[in-house]
């Protein structure tokens, strides 16, 4: 039988791998977490008691139809779930994986539905304790049911901003002020883009919007979060009329939406466009997912369409696999429709919460870029007489994206540093090339013979 590997237990690879059972294929879907659900649909640890709803609000209802699908697949024997788990590197049709002990599993055909991480952009100070992602603190919240803090400021833009910070409330968590880059007159303009391909979802955010009351503001420039030993102490901003202001707290979590995680992608072999409306590099692939010989593209790793998008992509990936199988599959027409309209709205949502390029130019010499290196704008400028205006190299003499994140937070922000710097866009100075392993690994776990794997 053809051997199907899925990388990631979101939406988008939960939905593939019930697509290609139900076509009588037993696929093996690799994930990280202890659960699937991914994301936006985490879920906590057995024995936790808080509810669906308290977790996921609104979307309480999906988040369990998703969770049991895939459950029942795996009960009935149909999918073959390997949690706890990152694939590492590929090669010749094998995934290296690591979890407890080292496994290889054999693919002849490969889905990566690997979802996205925060989009962060440099803020100074930013490198102090107790600055979070939005998604670390999102996680934090569903997972064990913690709110990072005590008085929390949350800045940057975009619909997670919005959710977590309504998430933090509900939840009993003080939040002195969410603080959005985006321009009021900007998100309306976007706002209506998004409104014509996805009224009720629209609707929504603005109903999240309208609880936060005061504690919301729009336009804002970030100029600085002040800490001490013991972690931040206030974050300063200046509001859309200018006005310095200060609002007090012990923990800031910073997010400019998301941005898709191209590492295995990259790793098995797709290729990469600079993608205007998102700011960002993203995989090239056909409207099913098609990225090369065997491979498939699915969810916010390919197009970051949200968690609706994900499992609409996830079907397409595996109705793509399928139809190269020539097995029975899915008619691809409605859900390539549907597809669409999350795209529409998409476009609509990066033109109302954008990338704050401007602020990323701007920073000084003093700020820190690269946190996991401690690398600052004024050493990245400086290594440009030597490396040109180019990212892999400034990489390799200046040090940017060379830890733990593998680039992962700071190669936009450093992309833009550099275009500003020679006078060029951000697609002009290239992305950085993914390599093994992916993750940080022990060494020990590569001098050891691997495991047979589980899915042989």
């Amino acid at each position: 039988m053809t051997r199907v590997l899925i990388i990631g237990a979101g939406p988008a690879g939960i939905r593939a791998a019930e697509t290609l059972a139900a076509a009588g294929l037993n696929p093996v879907v690799v994930d990280e977490a202890a659960r699937a659900g991914g994301q936006i649909y985490r879920r906590p640890p057995e024995g936790f008691t808080r509810t669906p709803e308290k977790l996921y609000g609104s979307e309480a209802a999906k988040a369990r139809a998703l969770h049991a699908t895939f459950d029942r697949l795996v009960a009935e024997g149909k999918v073959t779930h390997l949690p706890q788990r990152s694939v590492m590197a590929l090669h010749g049709g094998t995934a290296h994986v690591l979890g407890e002990t080292r496994q290889e599993i054999p693919y002849d055909r490969l889905i990566v539905a690997t979802g996205a991480t925060d989009r962060l952009a440099p803020v100074p100070g930013w490198q102090a304790g107790g600055v979070y992602s939005l998604g670390a603190a999102q996680i934090a919240l569903k997972a064990q049911g913690v709110a990072l803090g005590r008085r929390i400021v949350l800045a940057g833009s975009g619909p997670l901003l919005t959710l977590l910070a309504t998430q933090l409330v509900a939840s009993g968590a003080e939040v002195a002020a969410v603080l959005d880059t985006a321009p009021m007159r900007q998100q309306v303009r976007g706002g209506l883009r998004m409104a014509l391909a996805r009224p009720w979802v629209t609707l929504r955010g603005l109903r999240l919007r309208a609880a936060l009351g005061r504690r919301y503001h729009a336009g804002v420039t970030l100029t600085g979060i002040e800490s001490d030993a013991t972690g931040p102490t206030a974050m300063a901003w200046r509001d859309a009329k200018g006005r310095d202001r200060r609002t007090d707290c012990d923990t800031v979590g910073l997010g400019w939406h998301l941005r898709s995680d191209g590492t295995i992608a990259d790793l098995a072999g797709a290729a990469f466009d600079w993608d205007t409306d998102f700011a960002q590099w993203l995989p090239r692939a056909d409207p099913l997912g098609r990225a090369g010989e065997g491979l498939y593209l699915a969810g916010d790793g390919l197009r970051i369409l949200g968690a609706d998008g994900a499992e609409l992509a996830g079907r397409a990936a595996a109705t793509a696999c399928l139809q190269d199988l020539g097995l029975p599959h899915p008619d691809p027409a409605r859900t390539l429709r549907r597809l669409g309209r999350m795209h529409r709205f998409a476009q609509g949502m990066m033109q109302a919460f954008p990338w704050p390029a401007q602020m990323v130019r701007d920073l000084p010499d003093t700020a820190t870029v690269c946190r996991c290196e401690g690398i600052s704008a004024g050493d990245l400028r400086g290594t440009l007489p030597l490396s040109g205006p180019e990212a892999n190299r400034a990489k390799s003499l200046g040090r940017v994206g060379m830890g733990r994140c593998q680039g992962r937070y700071c190669q936009l922000a450093g992309a833009e540093i550099i275009a500003a710097a020679a006078g060029s866009a951000p697609r002009d100075v290239g992305r950085l090339r993914a390599q093994p392993p992916a993750r940080p690994a022990p060494i020990g776990a590569w001098l050891n013979t691997p495991a047979e794997g589980e899915a042989e």
